[in-house]
């Protein structure tokens, strides 16, 4: 424990010699505590109902009863549930003070930008730098006295001694989940089509001269890829924007695949990247489709007269390439490239950090508390806290009203009184840790470090607040729940053959298509693809290298595709039906997800690099639904009952013998082993299996 200096004070009293009085009390409180164990949960990084921590100026107080951590704001509220008997906290103060640089460090700087595809750990991004020491300062606090005991103190029953020094060195709930965010690492595996790749007779020796490497398609003279098993050279994937390469290896791969099914020739090598320690491998292969390990790499290219370990390396690695380009989007994010923009800090303008891959976490909660219905939860946080059971943190409605406080409040503003004074990169921002721990308890995804979809979470959000709000309607009980207002319903109109038929479904979004056709700069677009082909191509009438052009589609065009009439191939057994889709009632609140991601010819999903700008005011009268129309002929509901005609008996099968003799080695009889291979047309023992004619013994 660091000695605290006896006068500093917090506005509380503090004592360096207890008085029998305070002995007395402390006496009192500490037959209700007791040391922190291994399976224990603590919160003694950040408080259960504010985003105040050891770091903030009035530092955090921690129950040494219940281990919750709570700021000085919300020490009454905490004491209160702890009934009439005095309480001992644990207070915690901390503060960052910047490091001085040595001439090691100047030296070294450069060996910090990150060289591994990765977050956090040697060589990854950093998401904690070490560029500060810390100065630690610990009391005991009794409540509600409101009595500070700086530490160590001798006078002190051993006892809260003990359960103190447990408590400041127990690692809490947060910080367990910080290290399984920053243990993310890009992670590239053996492909499973290298140890027996299939490889043509050399025709053709590949020369360690790189000036000598040209597409056999495009001719371009860069980014080029090996086919390891024919020899052939093509250029990398052409991008969304026109840049990268003309897609020569991608594309010979899909030729293989036409004369060498099922798999083609998959595996490809970077040419500029080959050393004697290895090269960038890629599989085109469906079912991996990304950087591969090859562990007979040595041996793949030697087949074609490469000798790696004479190689060197002329171009960038896939791996540098994703760090400049993260760095980029990083820098890009930010800074907001192209625009003038001005920070501004205070209520409802406070950030969320990023917790390691939780930006779709922080999307979705930026635009909730910008809403009225979310915001009430800031007016009923106090109710919602003091009526809170034994496991604040475990209160999906605590926790939503604590990041409501704490984005439409002032407190962590820059300069605000909650704000750390020595947090220098992050101030005018929280960090819902709990909430997002909580919100992704007992889900495969939501729980984990990895990036996941925006639209998804906020599906699982509102299930989980509906949930939350059904069980506290004694606690809260708005107007309108948060979770109701983005619900609406569809009318969906089948037509065929003159005839009509109308469904309903719910829904919580309006998921939108974007007609890339309707672009309304097609013909720059087009151009722009030309020039930068032309540019790679070493073309020097092309110009030089450019900003990209992105297609721009209006948001009434997304709208009226999604209006537009969609062909069905079957309804209720017949066929040519057409549905149209309509507003049945509206939401209070629109949520629209534009449908950006698609899948490409290889089966990979794709994410269009295109700009819809959205109208501040948008007029749906047109898309209201009508309902069934005087006259108009329903599609009869017998027609969905129509009993197909009976397929024709298939032609006796004679059992093979193997799979017969080998489902009875398993245990099953003879017959049922024949009909089972009978039933499956002898295709394999494995599916005999599955069908499960163990039971047949006739």
């Amino acid at each position: 424990l660091l000695e605290r200096s006896p006068d500093v004070t917090l506005g509380h009293r503090t004592m360096s010699q207890l008085s029998e009085e305070t002995l007395a009390l402390m006496r009192t409180a500490m037959k209700r505590i007791r040391p922190v164990g291994a399976y224990d949960k603590a919160h003694n990084d950040e408080c259960i109902y504010s985003f105040d921590t050891p770091f903030s100026p009035s530092g955090l107080y921690v129950n040494m009863r219940t281990f919750n951590g709570v700021g000085e704001a919300y020490l009454k509220v905490d004491a209160e549930k702890e009934g009439a008997d005095p309480v001992l906290y644990l207070h915690l103060r901390e503060k960052r003070v910047p490091k001085q640089p040595t001439d090691e460090a100047k030296i070294g700087a450069s060996e910090t930008a990150p060289t591994r595809m990765a977050i956090g750990g040697e060589g990854g991004f950093k998401v904690d730098e070490d560029k500060y020491d810390i100065v630690k300062e610990q009391a005991i606090f009794l409540m509600p006295n409101r009595i500070s005991v700086p530490l160590p103190c001798a006078d002190i029953p051993e006892l809260i001694s003990e359960a103190a020094r447990a408590l400041i060195s127990k690692t809490s709930v947060l910080a367990e989940e910080k290290a399984a965010a920053i243990a993310w690492e890009a992670h590239v595996a053996e492909s499973k089509y290298a140890r027996d790749l299939v490889q043509l007779p050399a025709h053709k020796q590949i020369s360690p001269d790189s000036s000598t490497w040209v597409c056999e398609v495009s001719g371009m003279r860069e980014n080029l890829w090996l086919n390891l098993s024919d020899g052939h050279i093509g250029s990398g994937r052409r991008h969304y924007d026109g840049s990268g390469g003309a897609n020569g290896a991608l594309d010979h791969y899909k030729e293989t695949k036409k004369h060498f099914p099922p798999h083609g020739f998959p595996l490809v090598v970077k040419l500029g990247t080959i050393t004697p320690h290895g090269a960038d491998v890629y599989s085109y292969a469906e079912d991996e489709d990304t950087e591969v390990i090859d562990p007979k790499l040595a041996e793949h290219l030697s087949h074609w007269g490469i000798n790696m370990m004479k190689m060197e390396k002329t171009e960038k690695s896939m791996n540098e390439m994703n760090i400049e380009a993260n760095e980029k989007l990083e820098l890009d994010t930010i800074t907001e490239a192209g625009s003038d923009l001005e920070p501004i800090s205070g209520a409802g303008f406070i950030g969320m950090r990023n917790l390691g891959n939780s930006c779709y976490m922080n999307s979705v909660m930026q635009v909730f508390f910008t809403l009225p219905e979310f915001a009430q939860l800031r007016e009923s946080a106090p109710s919602l806290f003091g009526s809170a059971g034994s496991e604040p943190a475990d209160d999906v409605l605590v926790q939503m009203a604590k990041l409501a406080n704490g984005l439409l409040g002032a407190r962590y503003a820059v300069g605000g009184d909650g704000a750390d004074p020595s947090d220098f990169g992050d101030a005018g921002s929280v960090r819902p840790r709990m909430l997002k721990q909580l919100l992704g308890k007992g889900h495969p995804e939501f729980s984990s470090a990895r990036q996941q979809d925006a639209l998804e979470y906020y599906q699982h959000v509102l299930q989980v607040l509906q949930r939350a709000e059904c069980a506290a309607s004694a606690r809260f009980a708005p107007t309108v729940p948060p979770s109701r207002i983005f619900g609406f319903t569809q009318e969906l109109r089948i037509s065929v053959d003159g005839m009509c038929a109308y469904q309903a479904a719910e829904a919580q979004w309006l998921s939108l298509p974007i007609p890339l056709e309707q672009a309304a700069n097609a013909a720059e677009v087009a151009a722009y693809e030309e020039r930068a082909k032309r540019q790679k191509l070493g073309d020097k009438e092309a110009g030089k290298e450019e900003e990209p052009v992105v297609p721009l589609v209006s948001f009434e065009a997304c709208l009226s595709k999604s209006a537009a009439a969609e062909p069905l191939e079957v309804f209720r057994g017949m066929r040519g039906a057409t549905r149209t889709t309509r507003f049945k009632t509206f939401p209070r609140t629109l949520v629209v997800h534009m449908q950006r991601y698609y899948q490409d010819t290889d089966w990979s999903a794709k994410k269009l690099s295109v700009r819809v700008p959205v109208p501040e005011t948008l007029d749906l009268s047109a898309l209201r639904g009508s309902g069934p129309q005087e006259g108009e002929p329903p599609i009869p509901e017998e027609a969905a009952a129509a009993a197909p005609a009976p397929a024709p008996a298939p032609a006796p099968t004679e059992p093979e013998e193997a799979i017969v003799m080998q489902l009875m080695s398993m245990g099953f009889s003879e017959n049922g082993s024949k009909r089972a291979a009978i039933a499956v047309n002898n295709s394999s023992a494995e599916v005999r299996l599955i069908r499960r004619k163990q039971g047949d013994s006739q």
